[in-house]
């Protein structure tokens, strides 16, 4: 499941026990040895979909994946934030000798607290809508809708819910009961669930809070094939 260079069990162990971003500043120099890192097999074909932008923010960028594919993308600006100060340092190395001539802005920030109105004609976020906390996805896409200038979009990739008795049901749905009593019984939480921002409950969602949605298909290799891009536009 994981490369070489990859944590161990118990590092992962170790991790979930912290808060969310001491976690990840725990996991940072090894991410890009997980799956947790949103591989290049989705990142390219978005980017090859929204193409020519001149500003783009994305959310949750960890390592910077998605900034070095999108920078030949972008114009005038490019920026990318987190919360984990040691996942920004290794963005940072990585963007290092990244295509494009755009300059990459960092900023350490949680993604749930407003930082920019109507900046960007992009904000993405990939691998990373699980650390919304339950209940705060309204707030996050009022955040995202504010961010984004009057005709912006919000790109991400999203799918329809397993089956339930499904391997995958069962694998995510144990997990997020896990980490439901993990929360419950330790503090500072680690805020990590799967299963959130689906379709179609998250279009509708969307369409209420006064985005124009189109949903692609077909743009995944496998075995990513069940995924969709979203790309909601500020009306």
């Amino acid at each position: 499941m994981f490369g070489k260079d990859g944590p161990s069990l118990l590092e992962l162990l170790h991790q979930a026990l912290c808060s969310t971003e001491r976690g990840y500043d725990l996991l940072a120099p090894k991410f890009d040895a997980t799956p947790f890192r949103t591989p290049d097999e989705i990142l390219i074909p978005v980017a090859e979909e929204i193409r020519d932008v001149d500003s783009a923010l994305d959310l949750c960028c960890g390592t910077g994946a998605a900034l070095r594919v999108f920078r030949p993308q972008c114009k005038a600006r490019l920026t990318g934030l987190d919360f984990s100060q040691k996942m920004l340092d290794q963005a940072r190395q990585r963007l290092t000798d990244s295509p494009g001539q755009v300059a990459v802005e960092l900023v350490r920030a949680d993604m749930m607290e407003p930082q920019f109105q109507e900046e960007f004609e992009l904000v993405t976020c990939f691998g990373a809508l699980g650390h919304v906390p339950l209940g705060a996805e309204r707030d996050f896409l009022r955040m995202v809708r504010l961010a984004l200038k009057p005709g912006g979009r919000f790109a991400f990739v999203a799918g329809n819910p397993p089956p339930i008795p499904s391997l995958a049901g069962i694998v995510l749905r144990t997990f997020n009961v896990i980490m439901r009593v993990r929360n419950a019984l330790l503090k500072p939480p680690f805020i990590m669930y799967y299963l959130t921002f689906l379709l179609p409950e998250v279009e509708s969602l969307l369409i209420e809070l006064g985005f124009h949605v189109e949903i692609r298909e077909g743009l995944f290799a496998a075995p990513f094939q069940r995924y969709k891009l979203v790309i909601a536009t500020r009306e």
